[in-house]
């Protein structure tokens, strides 16, 4: 379900999930008004802000962090695994390759 965003007399925005097409114009937060604000919904987060990034769900049994650092750096897509067997993407581009060089892809990837 998608985020909608609200804002409040003083500026301060608040996220709520609702289905499509069922979100109010307003609520109402702590006793006060809040209108759906467009502008926030639309503001984007820059794409550096997570990254570099834990995988985990692309991670290996930790016992196997040495193998999958091995694995990736012969198919030349050098990448640091973590203690736990998850490995490290620096960029969606590294993650990317990374991916691809085992076999695997992201279906909600935007690359």
């Amino acid at each position: 379900m998608p985020v909608y965003c609200f804002e409040d007399t003083h500026g301060e925005v608040h996220d709520r999930v609702f289905p499509i097409g069922k979100a109010p114009k307003s609520i109402v937060v702590r006793g006060k008004k809040a209108i759906r604000c467009f502008a926030a919904e639309r503001k984007t987060v820059q794409a550096s802000s997570c990254w570099p990034m834990e995988c985990v769900a692309s991670g290996v049994n930790a016992s196997q962090a040495g193998e999958l650092r091995d694995y990736l750096a012969k198919s030349g897509v050098p990448t640091d695994v973590s203690s736990d067997g998850n490995p490290i993407y620096k960029n969606p581009r590294h993650r990317k390759k990374a991916l691809k060089a085992r076999g695997m892809f992201d279906k909600s990837s935007y690359i």
